[in-house]
């Protein structure tokens, strides 16, 4: 995929497509890998960053060539999904009209995390890291192991590449602590709390405070990372099978290492449509409601989410209802 990159890097999209690429309707199951830098590329052009922060086309190149490198082939968080958070963080940075509010260093954290949010993920949560006692969890005493280590090859890559390299020691401090910030805010342990303590920030939002503007780009990296039900079902479908695989190729490691078995990820109990009614309900729309108090635009997002939880309760439903004609027989995964 690189060598086709490579070849195509002087490539440019009609305008159709870059038109598309901001919509949260965009659907990454048409476009390959190679593709997928080229519209990397391409939002660094559009936002400016390159010439804002003396940033050649080439070091951008190199820089998502490794970024590419460092993503895993595994089912879920694999480089597609770090190209949908990106493009999705792209679409709100366009739609909520971002660079009005956040200058430029702010903007770059947030698709730079975005980006940088799940390189080398193992495919395996945090809960299983723990009790595995893997050499993540112990090398990060277990908090939050995998996103401390994507923040650390974030910058090994970073450092590598010579990104950044043009920015002053103030705007790279800034850079810096945003990026770690908006990675560790990735993890859902974290969830409740963020939530919470941006809605008490709500109450007197002020923009020109710098620990409420961390506390927006938390959300709004939260947002893009669960964003696949903000998206059209055939968009979205294929990616809850994908997170689902990998969920329970995890569950199925725990039983055969007699670890504590995940209980969400186990295929034995799992209901699909009684976790989405769960995550869209509490997780996901309350969390996309809060961002709404900041910006109403962002209403326009509630739509897919609203329609995917009535299919999933209506789903949920047929499950109920045949599992009490036969209850000894699983009728849906």
């Amino acid at each position: 995929m690189i060598d086709k990159f490579k070849k195509i890097t002087q490539s440019q999209f009609s305008s159709s497509v870059s038109d598309y690429l901001k919509e949260p309707s965009f659907d990454n199951w048409q476009w390959d890998e190679a593709e997928m830098l080229l519209l990397l590329q391409s939002m660094f052009i559009e936002l400016d960053i390159l010439s804002k922060f003396g940033i050649t086309l080439s070091a951008l190149q190199n820089w998502l060539c490794e970024i590419y490198l460092h993503y895993f082939d595994v089912p879920f968080h694999n480089f597609k999904h770090c190209f949908m958070v990106a493009q999705m963080m792209y679409c709100l940075i366009w739609h909520l009209e971002l660079c009005s509010l956040f200058s430029e260093e702010e903007i770059l954290t947030l698709l730079v995390s975005a980006i940088c949010h799940d390189l080398e993920h193992s495919g395996f949560n945090n809960i299983y890291h723990v009790n595995a006692h893997t050499i993540l969890a112990r090398t990060y005493n277990d908090r939050s192991p995998l996103e401390n280590h994507h923040c650390d090859v974030a910058f090994r890559i970073l450092e590598k590449t010579d990104l950044l390299k043009n920015l002053s020691p103030q705007q790279y401090t800034v850079v810096r602590q945003g990026i770690i910030r908006c990675i560790l805010s990735t993890d859902m342990a974290k969830h409740n709390n963020i939530l919470h303590d941006f809605e008490v920030a709500l109450v007197k939002f002020d923009v020109d405070k710098k620990e409420h503007r961390m506390q927006l780009m938390s959300v709004l990296i939260k947002v893009a990372d669960i964003s696949n039900e903000l998206r059209p079902p055939t968009v979205a479908e294929p990616w809850l099978d994908c997170l689902l695989n990998e969920f329970f190729a995890q569950s199925d490691t725990e039983k055969l290492e007699g670890l504590p078995v995940t209980s969400f990820m186990d295929r034995d109990t799992h209901v699909k449509s009684k976790s989405q009614v769960h995550f869209i309900a509490n997780v996901l729309i309350p969390l996309v409601k809060a961002l709404c108090q900041c910006f109403p635009k962002a209403m326009n997002l509630l739509a897919p989410a609203e329609s995917a939880l009535n299919y999933y309760e209506n789903q949920f439903q047929e499950y109920e209802q045949n599992m009490k004609k036969n209850p000894t027989k699983k009728t849906q995964s």
